[in-house]
């Protein structure tokens, strides 16, 4: 694998450093200096690049390297609000304050709000910028907010919180990688909803899909098909059951549910069909080459211009312009010059999030890995040859992403292969025939018969799917697999992929040596768990749970069992947790030399006997607090997520007074009881 000879790939990996340097270490530096630095390093560059006597010196390339390097950490500098001088924080107090807000997305509803990132125009009468999570309640007689919206609300400013359970899903760090770092909450009807707003290109975007959608919904497609419609030609995930989404993530298709490069890709190789004509015309390249980049952004338009659209349709941009001019195999460059010139420059957090990374992994093992497996076995079947390039995508993509799967979803479907091979090859059929339907719609002239042999074609692809996904055997859940294993993961497939196309003593010692790390690291991480023993207080509204952990053994100790399923998996896989017990919550338990009373709404006391340095109060108990520390003398007061509120303020007055510390694992999360044995 020679990478580094391309110039746009040595860029990149010093972007990528920059940017991890940038966001882990803390260089200082004031937003002025940060602003003059950058065109500084760039007109030093730039002059080496025009002076033909040291454009070829090494001094050149170190430069170059180091003002990528810059360029990285000033732009994840730039990204953060006490560098931005115009952002709403730096003129935010304590206190209500006025906030002009314009929405900017729909995110999926909770349970009990309606949620949305929406821009800060104005703070009282000061314009800012800045982005904040707004979370209005679910109420039937408000309508839903639309992408342009605007609103006028007077609330407090509140910090995304972390997590308040360990190994739960970081709402938090989420957030911050879509750049908001505060959420603004309202209670009915506290808002005020401004008259004609001004319009963007993502409001106008939005709008269209949702004319699309209510044209469709008119056209009588089922339930499950108009969701799954929804998702492959609009990037609107919002309306599939669970049920339907987690067929396709068992099935190892939930790709297919998100427009990403796989379905750019098709629509790129459908026009360069479909556009050929236009190559018999004056400059008809040319003209073929704006049409289809036209009709590429168009499909993005259409889709909603969400970040992983926008990042494919940018990629195949290029790769459409490398087909023009004859160079479609310089792909690396490619994907090098989509990367670091117009998406990580522009928002460096995407470095951080999920589906970027997931996204260029796959690619980039694509582009190495697939050519690979073609030079392993090429037959000479025309049949056989096309399903062997489907499946050697599909093996290279899955190689690629692996690693990164099992360490933020710790599960691997093992019948990738097969919904690939089945789906696949028609999706490209899907994907016109949908854009065809889309049309029609539109238009007011879409025939019955067309709904209904699309719609049977959808609910087809469902079935394929769903069948797939109840083969259990073939699923692999709750896989514990942390950062060491990622890391040490992708040197084996480097070195793997090394030593089988071009074998060498170097590349399969380094293979072995990341075999023996690997191992030895689960080793380690297996015998330090087994003398591990921790007792958790969680977090969970109108239940009580205590994780008490012994080895690989968790013993699950609560009012409601049935509730604690995701708490309890979450646990397990990164505990590597082998066996489960649970049950019922008591009253009395001893940590070493030291005593807890659980004091729930039966308010019974501990016998005089038992002085308990620990009390937690759940279910609400209605006891004079300062009585009972008058007479218990209690070191510890804990409150779970099983009391009222009202309890919680109360308590928490009381200890302030009598100088008990008091932990309420609604605010601070859960509490720690470390080296605990049951009585």
């Amino acid at each position: 694998m020679r990478l580094l000879q391309f110039v746009p790939i040595k860029l990149t990996v010093f972007l990528v450093f920059g940017i991890l340097l940038g966001n882990y270490i803390d260089f200082g530096l004031p937003h002025a200096l940060a602003l003059a630095l950058t065109p500084f390093c760039i007109t030093l560059f730039a002059y080496l690049f025009f002076n033909k006597k040291r454009s070829n010196s090494s001094f050149f390339g170190i430069m170059a390297m180091l003002t990528t390097l810059g360029i990285g950490i000033l732009s994840i500098s730039f990204s953060e609000p006490k560098n931005r001088p115009n952002h709403y924080l730096k003129v935010y107090s304590e206190g209500n304050h006025a906030f002009h807000i314009k929405v900017k997305e729909v995110l999926k509803p909770t349970t009990f709000s309606k949620r949305y990132i929406g821009t800060v125009l104005v703070l009282d009468t000061m314009e800012v910028s800045g982005k904040v999570l707004l979370a209005l309640p679910r109420d039937s007689a408000q309508p839903t907010l639309r992408v342009d919206d605007e609103l006028v609300m007077v609330s407090l400013l509140d910090p995304i919180g972390p997590p308040l359970n360990p190994y739960q899903f970081n709402y938090k760090r989420y957030m911050w990688g879509l750049g908001v770092y505060h959420q603004l909450t309202s209670s009915h009807n506290s808002f005020v909803l401004l008259e004609n707003p001004s319009t963007t290109l993502y409001g106008t975007a939005s709008r269209l899909r949702s004319r699309i959608i209510s044209k469709l919904r008119k056209a009588n497609f089922g339930e499950e098909e108009l969701s799954i419609i929804q998702a492959l030609l609009l990037g609107q995930r919002r309306d599939i059951s669970e049920s339907v989404y987690d067929n396709y993530k068992n099935a190892g298709a939930v790709h297919i549910l998100a427009v990403s490069g796989l379905h750019i890709g098709i629509l790129l190789v459908l026009l360069q069909f479909v556009l050929k004509p236009l190559e018999r015309l004056p400059r008809g390249k040319t003209v073929k080459l704006a049409v289809m980049v036209a009709l590429l952004w168009g499909f993005a338009f259409l889709a909603g211009l969400s970040a992983s659209v926008v990042r494919a349709v940018t990629m195949f941009s290029f790769v459409a312009y490398a087909l023009y001019l004859n160079r479609p195999s310089n792909t690396f460059n490619i994907l090098a010059l989509s990367i670091l010139f117009i998406l990580l420059v522009v928002d460096p957090k995407l470095l951080f999030q999920v589906g970027f990374q997931m996204s260029y992994a796959a690619v980039f093992a694509i582009v190495w890995i697939y050519p690979l497996l073609q030079q392993l076995w090429f037959p000479k079947n025309g049949l056989l040859r096309k399903v062997w390039q489907l499946l050697s995508v599909s093996i290279a993509a899955q190689l690629g992403v692996l690693p990164i799967s099992l360490f933020y979803f710790h599960q691997f479907p093992g019948l990738f292969f097969v919904s690939n091979l089945l789906i696949v090859p028609f999706l490209g059929l899907i994907l016109s025939s949908g854009i065809v339907i889309i049309f029609l719609a539109l238009l007011n002239l879409l025939p019955d018969f067309m709904v209904k042999i699309y719609d049977g074609l959808i609910g087809w692809m469902n079935s394929i799917i769903a069948w797939i996904a109840q083969q259990e055997a073939f699923i692999f859940t709750h896989i514990s697999f942390d950062g060491v294993q990622l890391f040490l993961s992708y040197a084996i497939i480097v070195s793997g992929v090394l030593s089988l196309s071009r074998p060498n003593f170097k590349r399969i010692l380094a293979f072995f040596i990341g075999v023996i790390l690997f191992q030895s690291w689960l080793f380690y991480s297996v015998w330090q768990n087994r003398e591990k023993e921790v007792l958790v207080l969680a977090h969970q509204t109108r239940n009580s749970i205590l994780l008490h952990q012994t080895g690989t053994q968790l013993n699950v100790i609560s009012t409601d069992s049935s509730q604690t399923i995701r708490l309890v998996n979450d646990y397990q896989v990164a505990e590597r947790i082998k066996k489960v017990v649970y049950k019922e919550l008591r009253n009395n338990y001893t940590l070493q030399k030291r005593k807890l009373w659980i004091l729930d709404s039966l308010c019974v006391y501990p016998p005089t006997e038992i002085r308990p340095d620990y009390v937690v109060l759940t279910q609400s108990p209605k006891i004079n607090l300062e009585r009972f520390i008058d007479s218990i003398r209690p070191k510890m007061l804990i409150a779970d997520g099983s009391n009222y509120r009202s309890y919680i303020n109360r308590w928490k007055i009381t200890c302030g007074k009598k100088k008990v510390p008091f932990h309420y694992t609604g605010e601070k999360g859960a509490y720690y009881f470390e080296l605990v044995s049951e009585k």
